[in-house]
């Protein structure tokens, strides 16, 4: 299930020693949407992995924070971490490589 992430569960969702994908999005934004049903099918496909979402409009001193400059964004989080950020559209194979590259 992907998680609604913003200022006041942010960080402890992104403590965690497992990955976690974050999509930093808005609603006026077309690919972020396009980019939302896409995590969406690969949240359905394999709910092993993390996935968070964080609207930019609700959270700008988050998205701001973490250095998010263009949207769709994408950030990898590991043990608090970034650890890959990913600008712009991706298909949902890319997505599963990426995670199932940050696996232990």
């Amino acid at each position: 299930m992907i998680m609604k992430l913003n200022t006041e569960n942010f960080f402890d969702a992104i403590e965690d020693a497992d990955p976690i994908l974050v999509d930093f999005w808005a609603t006026w934004c077309g690919p972020c949407m396009m980019q939302g049903e896409i995590l969406e099918q690969v949240d359905k496909a394999h709910p092993e992995y993390r996935i968070g979402k964080v609207n930019v409009d609700e959270n700008r001193e988050l998205a701001m924070q973490v250095g998010i400059e263009a949207i769709p964004t994408m950030i990898v989080f590991k043990s608090g971490q970034a650890v890959e950020k990913i600008v712009g559209m991706r298909q949902a194979s890319d997505i599963r490589a990426i995670l199932m590259k940050h696996e232990d």
